[in-house]
């Protein structure tokens, strides 16, 4: 399977190489190729956000732009520092990017103070025309929560961003953690997405959705109260396979398809990555995003 299966300009080079094995013809006239706004922190183990995601969306047919929210002191095992970019330097990246070339899809990750996050949202509703991801996400090291003021941030998220969303993505155990701690009401994963929604999101997609014994699926849910719902590869998924995920999503936002339509196609690529994992060091195991 392509990583992008329309891609007419794409050839495939062997089923053992995976998804993402394809040779550009470099026939696509350049005004055709979908761009696609990742604001995301700087992750140097490769593994999620950037540069994987720029990677994932390239691989897609998509132009990737980044904002930097982040860096990260990170490896396969463990986060051990987050240093945030400030905000004005979150904003003046973005415009820079916004005011040279037209944008098709905006995917939002981690975000690391509040005032970080209303510039996020004065940009999104500058350009509320465009698409918008957003991609719910635990602090990775809770020893790192109050020295970031982690559930303040996470409050103006929901508050501020999510009136935005075209769709938002959680996995369960977030869900689950932010009841526990009061961000959320309820103690059920339905209370957990009807209050989500109640944000003013059009639609939220849930991954690890418990189903008999081990499986675990994907659940989306939309304003109107529409489900559709999944089935997810079985075993412990690779680190950054949500990131992955919403990153697929939006890049066929880019595209003009309708949420729930790229939903599926972004499912089907990430669990297409599924056989595509290694581990190449001593914590989790990663996509390999390579050609080989």
């Amino acid at each position: 399977m392509l990583l992008n299966p329309r891609a007419a300009t794409s050839l495939r080079i062997g089923a053992a190489c995976g998804p993402f094995c394809r040779v550009p013809l470099n026939i696509v006239p350049v005004a055709s190729v979908p761009t696609v706004l990742l604001f995301g922190p700087f992750d140097p183990s490769g593994s999620t956000s950037l540069p994987a995601d720029a990677i994932t969306c390239a691989e897609l047919g998509c132009h990737p732009l980044a904002v930097l929210t982040g860096i990260l002191v990170q490896d396969t095992a463990s986060t051990e520092a987050i240093e945030a970019i400030t905000p004005e330097l979150i904003d003046d990246q973005a415009r820079c990017l916004l005011e040279d070339m037209p944008v098709h899809a905006i995917k939002a990750g981690p975000l690391y103070t509040t005032e970080s996050v209303s510039v996020l949202a004065q940009i999104t509703a500058d350009y509320s025309n465009i698409p918008l991801v957003v991609h719910l996400q635990r602090t990775p090291n809770l020893s790192l929560e109050d020295e970031l003021d982690t559930e303040d941030t996470q409050a103006a998220m929901l508050e501020l961003v999510l009136p935005q969303a075209d769709l938002v993505m959680a996995d369960q155990m977030l869900l689950q953690q932010w009841q526990s701690h009061g961000l959320l009401p309820g103690n059920t994963l339905e209370r957990a997405a009807e209050a989500l929604l109640s944000y003013g999101a059009s639609a939220l997609l849930i991954s690890g959705v418990p189903g008999l014994g081990p499986k675990r699926s994907y659940l989306l849910r939309d304003e109107n109260g529409q489900t559709n719902q999944w089935a997810s590869p079985a075993g412990e998924p690779a680190l950054g396979t949500d990131s992955l995920l919403s990153t697929a999503i939006a890049a066929e936002l880019a595209r003009g398809t309708e949420v729930p339509r790229a939903t599926e196609y972004g499912i089907n690529i990430a669990n297409g990555m599924g056989g595509r994992v290694f581990q190449p060091g001593m914590g989790a195991r990663i996509f390999n995003r390579s050609r080989t």
